[in-house]
């Protein structure tokens, strides 16, 4: 101690340690100051990114327009979006920033466009929307059902009109159906009379007649099932790679199977049994030609 004053450093600590430690101090500063300052992470969706050619840990310029990209960000992931059939004509790419990175980007702090609430089970949507409507002024409440009616009147109307399609194809495949089995019996017209005349009955050979038909009907069936399994997959691999989707285009179900069997073999039965009638119905001797 000298003149009231206590020195901070001790006599016996060496000047080069003192050197040393006041080098170490300003290296540490140097550094704290130019280090950057931590980038906000991004998710890219997987088009996106392949389009852009970007990949995790690359660098990019974010803003609200393309005339203000002032916003540095890294690109913390790649992601592929869920398949939704309403985005998928669409050119439209995203990506997925954290809530306060992309208020600070956008300018306007605590405020959203959208967001979604998850119900308890057995909470009735109806009830939740009409309580959240009464709550406060400024946004509109609706349940996930009304959404989902909403963004798909395209879907509904593109239904309709392959419904409109199918039936119109079935009722067409009836008739031709019919005149392929009056024409299949027609051929069979000398084989019924030598029937008729060696005492075969008509319940007999009308019976013959509608099981070459359902066999026909079945053996259509298959063919038709393998075929639309075959055109299906080739609609998913042609319109996956058209626009860079999994989404499934053509689904062909155990359902549309069984029933499309179902509605061939009935008419196929069905005009077989006309065409047989028609064929019992006519006297041996008109049939052997000599009536």
């Amino acid at each position: 101690m000298k003149d009231g004053l206590c020195s901070s450093v001790p006599s016996e600590v060496p000047w080069w340690l003192i050197a040393s430690m006041s080098l170490l101090l300003t290296l540490c500063l140097t550094l704290a100051v130019q280090a950057p300052a931590r980038l906000p992470g991004i998710a890219v969706e997987r088009r996106l990114a392949a389009r852009l050619d970007l990949s995790v840990g690359d660098t990019v310029r974010l803003g609200p327009a393309p005339d203000s990209l002032r916003v540095l960000a890294t690109v913390a992931a790649v992601y592929e979006p869920r398949p939704d059939p309403a985005e998928v004509p669409l050119e439209s790419r995203r990506i997925r920033m954290h809530l306060p990175d992309l208020a600070a980007l956008l300018g306007v702090p605590d405020r959203v466009d959208r967001f979604g609430v998850a119900l308890r089970p057995g909470v009735s949507p109806d009830s939740a929307v009409a309580v959240l409507d009464r709550t406060a002024l400024g946004y509109q409440a609706y349940s996930s059902r009304e959404i989902a009616s909403g963004s798909s009147q395209t879907f509904r109307v593109v239904s309709r009109f392959h419904r409109a399609i199918a039936v119109i194809s079935i009722v067409a495949s009836a008739i031709f159906l019919l005149c392929i089995m009056l024409l299949k019996v027609e051929e069979r017209r000398m084989d019924a009379a030598v029937m008729r005349f060696i005492g075969v009955r008509r319940r007999t050979i009308f019976g013959a007649l509608v099981l070459e038909a359902a066999l026909v009907a079945m053996a259509g069936s298959a063919a038709g099932t393998l075929l639309a399994v075959a055109a299906g997959a080739a609609t998913n691999a042609y319109y996956r790679r058209f626009f860079d989707t999994t989404l499934t285009f053509s689904v062909i179900t155990p359902g549309i199977v069984t029933f499309a069997v179902l509605l061939s073999l009935a008419l196929g039965v069905l005009a077989g049994a006309v065409a047989a009638a028609r064929l019992v119905r006519t006297r041996p001797m008109v049939l052997w030609g000599r009536g």
